[in-house]
């Protein structure tokens, strides 16, 4: 998307230096409503406009991307504390039947109680366009917000990601925002983070930032092969796409001068199916991006670290995952396993803090993660990872954990990842995307009969079972989001293979009529 937020919502009078004032005003509030780990018994309101204010031709490559708004939904954890209050926005309405399936699921609240404190708002909008951008452009929406926040000295604002239009919201609701300044978002493009990890000392591929134009992109291949003869492959990654889906590989010819490497980038392999080389090329002269090696071996993994930098700059680790990837290039984040291996859990935790702690001292306020690749060249040898990229949002491997908080009300810790408030450790596999085009035919109420009817559903004393998200897109678009937990990463798989061979029984379902 553009790096500047539409005209229209900037009120008369005010001016783009006096938003980043008032922005920069609103910060300190953050620090004393700061809590770490489950929210504690003090009020305050937790506004949530999850708006994927992103790239739209990056955006157009995902299914039913407006539903993608239902993955925070977890984030009813905060009404645990009995005396929060949790605002909610999306473009269009949730299913009262998902935000029922939500509140019976909170441990030790009274789903009534629960209900009086959360407010849910649509803009009735299901274009791309992002939601921050519908709610800025909806004065009366606007006013509701506001309306329903008993005080915003204690409130604050939840987003995905963080652009100049988030930084408006927050200014326009009076509430600091809980993210990044958008003004320190470059450190998580592609490129941004290539320069971070050099800053903090952590290895990462060989390879060129900044490439701009073909020319850039051709200049940066041939370097890169005269760097490294024997490799056979390339990647090119767009600055700001995201899930992989902005990736394609090269592979180099017999010959590695210019004109054989440019004729090559007409055989480029796209992460995502619908891309093409000139519309990928613009792209990359629309964002930029980089060139780098890709790393080969006999195992290859792509773990991952999730982390958090408070308002005060504290560093905290809140997950690992194993990224399960697919797609024609097998670069496109399909979803994860908790935690990350144990053979080299370690070194991702500590190669990551060290990047964070970077962020932290130029001022990075954030959840966000860091994407690494684990390899061996031998069997039974020693792992050595690399760090690839930062995202400095929430994405796919966040809502899981907050699933697992939900439903537990535990914390990670430094043996098997995760414990329940009983002491039992937990596991959990998840996906954004389970997808098939038979899913159309059902509808949320035909799934949450299937989950009831099979006990798939989450089982509170054995703290193991199914949790769902983005069931209002499985009409539509034939998708749903689950996480599987178990006490064993066995049990977990086990449960996620079982969840997928009875929806695909059940959505083949001919009436006897």
């Amino acid at each position: 998307m553009p790096d500047t937020p539409p005209e229209s919502p900037l009120p008369e009078g005010a001016s783009p230096d006096s938003e980043r004032e008032e922005f920069e005003r609103l910060k300190p509030r953050l620090a004393a409503l700061w809590t770490d780990g489950v929210p504690e018994d003090k009020p305050y309101t937790s506004v949530v406009i999850p708006s994927l204010s992103l790239d739209p031709a990056e955006l157009r490559k995902l299914r039913g991307p407006s539903f993608y708004e239902e993955r925070l939904l977890f984030l009813m954890i905060r009404l645990r504390n009995p005396r929060a209050r949790l605002v909610y926005v999306t473009s269009q309405p949730i299913h009262d039947r998902v935000v029922d399936y939500y509140l019976h699921l909170l441990s030790g609240i009274p789903a009534s109680h629960a209900r009086r404190r959360l407010t849910l708002l649509a803009a009735y909008d299901s274009s791309l366009v992002p939601l921050s951008e519908k709610v800025l452009l909806r004065p009366r929406l606007m006013q509701r917000i506001r309306d329903v926040i008993p005080d915003p000295q204690q409130a604050y604002l939840t987003v995905f990601n963080s652009t100049l239009l988030e930084r408006r919201l927050a200014v326009r609701l009076g509430i600091p925002l809980n993210a990044v300044d958008p003004e320190l978002g470059h450190h998580g493009s592609k490129s941004g983070g290539r320069r971070v990890f050099k800053e903090a000392g952590v290895a990462f591929p060989d390879g060129v930032e900044d490439v701009r134009s073909v020319e850039d992109l051709v200049d940066g291949l041939v370097a890169l092969r005269q760097r490294c003869p024997e490799l056979t492959h390339a990647i090119v990654k767009l600055n700001d796409s995201f899930s992989g889906e902005g990736n394609a590989v090269f592979r180099y010819p017999e010959g590695t001068d210019r004109e054989a490497v440019r004729d090559a980038l007409h055989d480029l392999r796209f992460s995502a199916e619908e891309e093409n080389s000139e519309h990928f090329l613009d792209q990359l002269s629309h964002m930029g991006g980089v060139v780098e090696e890709r790393i080969e071996g006999i195992d290859v993994r792509s773990p991952s670290v999730q982390l958090r930098i408070n308002p005060r700059g504290q560093v905290f680790v809140s997950s690992t995952h194993e990224q399960v990837l697919g797609g024609p290039t097998g670069q496109t984040y399909l979803g994860c396993r908790f935690p990350a291996q144990e053979y080299y859990r370690s070194d991702l935790e500590t190669n990551a803090q060290r990047i964070a702690q970077v962020l932290a001292e130029k001022g990075v306020v954030s959840r966000f993660s860091v994407d690494f690749i684990a390899f061996r060249r031998v069997m039974g040898g020693p792992w050595t990872t690399r760090a690839l990229e930062i995202n400095l949002r929430m994405g796919g491997t966040t809502h899981p954990m907050f699933a697992l908080r939900f439903l537990t009300g535990g914390r990670v810790d430094d043996k098997s990842g995760f414990h329940s408030e009983t002491g039992v450790p937990k596991y959990y596999r998840a996906t954004d995307d389970l997808y098939s085009e038979a899913y159309r035919g059902l509808v949320p109420d035909d799934l949450l009969e299937i989950f009831t009817l099979n006990r798939l559903a989450y089982d509170p004393v054995s703290e193991t079972g199914i949790l769902y998200h983005m069931i209002g897109a499985v009409s539509q678009y034939g998708k749903l989001g689950l996480v599987a937990i178990g006490n064993t990463p066995e049990q977990a798989d086990a449960l996620f293979e079982r969840t997928v061979a009875v929806l695909d029984r059940e959505a083949h379902f001919i009436s006897p009529s």
